[in-house]
């Protein structure tokens, strides 16, 4: 970490000063145009990802984005098809993606372990009390789907194994647009049916788990996406009964930057390209047009 650009000077000396970052920059401008810098962290509200990941590769940096990758899905495939031309490594920052924890998962479904799948419901819920909170703004393109459902969205997709598609969504306001909560229900490409439920403030107070039941057995995780803080997986089947798996207590985080720095030096590509980013904004797109609710825009 050689420089940090934020709005307020001030916290941005304090933040830089705590986390030894030794400069700081007085806009996002001054920093993606800095010759010294080989890529480029962009955690900015919802709304402006697109703008300063497609300002970043223009400066010739690699961008590790913040989910959700952008607005909306003509935002992200715009943001992909720069990516594809400059040739830099550019990924979504879904770090739970990157925890082994999330590639057993795939494994088992994918295995057949769990016969033939019949439904896959997903949550993920924490209270944002604070209205005043930027993932409640439409111009900053907030909302539950978008900051906590996304991740429901893309564990959806990698259980799957294919594209969903959205049968029916509701969701409950919090200002007109914007919801403070979501439900939506898939049908899979393979055959069964899904759901998902996410919230930043409803009677679903505190929830992250997944369950995936097939034919021969079925799959529930707790907390699939930060597994560091705690986890377990419950498997069990016709064939052998039931078994408790835990994974690596090391950060997912500290696997995503691994990955990342190692695709900026030639290494393997990254598990969350803009092509994947595309297709979870679409279908987070369809959610949003199913719940009678327009999609995000990237903020003006």
């Amino acid at each position: 970490m050689v420089a940090l650009a934020a709005r307020d000077p001030d916290r941005a000396t304090a933040f830089a000063a705590k986390h030894r970052i030794p400069r700081v920059v007085g806009t996002y401008e001054e920093l993606v145009s800095d010759p010294d810098i080989d890529a480029v962290y962009i955690p900015l509200p919802n709304g402006l990802h697109g703008r300063w990941t497609l300002a970043a590769m223009a400066a010739g940096k690699h961008v590790l984005c913040e989910k959700p990758f952008t607005a909306d899905a003509a935002e992200a495939r715009t943001v992909a098809g720069a990516a594809t031309t400059s040739g830099l490594v550019v990924a979504e920052a879904f770090h739970y993606r990157y925890h082994p924890l999330a590639a057993r998962l795939a494994e088992i479904v994918h295995s057949g372990e769990l016969g033939s799948v019949r439904t896959i419901e997903i949550a993920f819920s924490a209270p944002i009390p604070r209205r005043g909170d930027i993932r409640y703004s439409l111009e900053l393109a907030g909302g539950a789907l978008m900051d906590m459902g996304c991740y429901a969205v893309s564990l959806l997709r990698l259980l799957a194994g294919g594209q969903p598609t959205v049968v029916s969504a509701r969701a409950k306001l919090s200002s007109p647009g914007v919801d403070r909560a979501m439900r939506a229900r898939f049908n899979l490409p393979g055959g069964g049916t899904a759901s998902i439920h996410c919230s930043m403030f409803s009677s679903s107070v505190l929830a992250t788990h997944a369950e995936v039941v097939g034919e021969a057995g079925k799959l529930r995780v707790l907390n699939p996406f930060a597994p560091q803080h705690f986890h377990r997986l419950r498997v069990q089947t016709n064939a052998t009964g039931s078994r408790v798996e835990r994974l690596t207590r090391r950060a997912s985080y500290d696997f995503q930057l691994q990955a990342f720095a190692e695709a900026v030096a030639g290494g393997p590509p990254v598990l969350t390209p803009p092509e994947d980013a595309v297709r979870n904004m679409a279908l987070i797109d369809d959610i949003y047009r199913a719940a009678q609710l327009e999609p995000r825009r990237p903020t003006a």
